[in-house]
């Protein structure tokens, strides 16, 4: 049974193991191998998140087992303060068995309840499985940043997508 609860810097060797994961997919804005994070660091960064109002890290678990982050980013200006950027993982072993949608649900929930209004994500254009999963959730495609990522020599666009909460 999945499980989504706010993440602790206990779970950040875990957070890790699936964001390499999911990074592997060719999918994520960090390609295979690029992306040099430490323990501490993310620990330090998951801390920061949950420490403030509109910001977290929440993970999907299964017999502690971590299958999956989202990551809430809120910036503070006044102007912004009614949305936030999200980014999540889900770790190849767990895909398609609703812990992305789990995820999801926990975190429209918990905008809710902290008065965000605005939910965003960017998603590389050809990521057909997201998309879908996106959509299901209640995003919507805004508009496309045009060869906006360098993949294997090649330029690719990437969706903005977003919900009104």
């Amino acid at each position: 049974m999945v499980k989504v609860r706010k993440g602790m810097g206990s779970d950040a060797e875990q957070v890790i193991t699936v964001m390499k994961n999911a990074e592997d997919s060719g999918f994520m804005l960090f390609s295979p191998g690029e992306r040099k994070i430490t323990i501490d660091g993310l620990a330090k960064l998951m801390d920061s998140l949950n420490n403030s109002l509109k910001s977290s890290l929440f993970v999907a678990v299964d017999n502690n087992r971590l299958l999956g982050y989202i990551i809430v980013q809120n910036d503070k200006p006044s102007r912004v303060a009614h949305r936030a950027y999200l980014v999540i993982g889900v770790h190849s072993e767990s895909r398609g068995k609703g812990v992305g949608t789990a995820l999801f649900h926990h975190v429209l929930e918990w905008a809710k309840e902290v008065k965000l209004h605005r939910l965003e994500l960017t998603v590389i254009s050809t990521n057909d499985v997201a998309i879908n999963l996106y959509k299901k959730m209640g995003f919507e495609v805004e508009g496309v940043k045009k060869h906006s990522l360098l993949i294997d020599d090649e330029y690719v666009d990437e969706y903005y997508m977003s919900i009104l909460i």
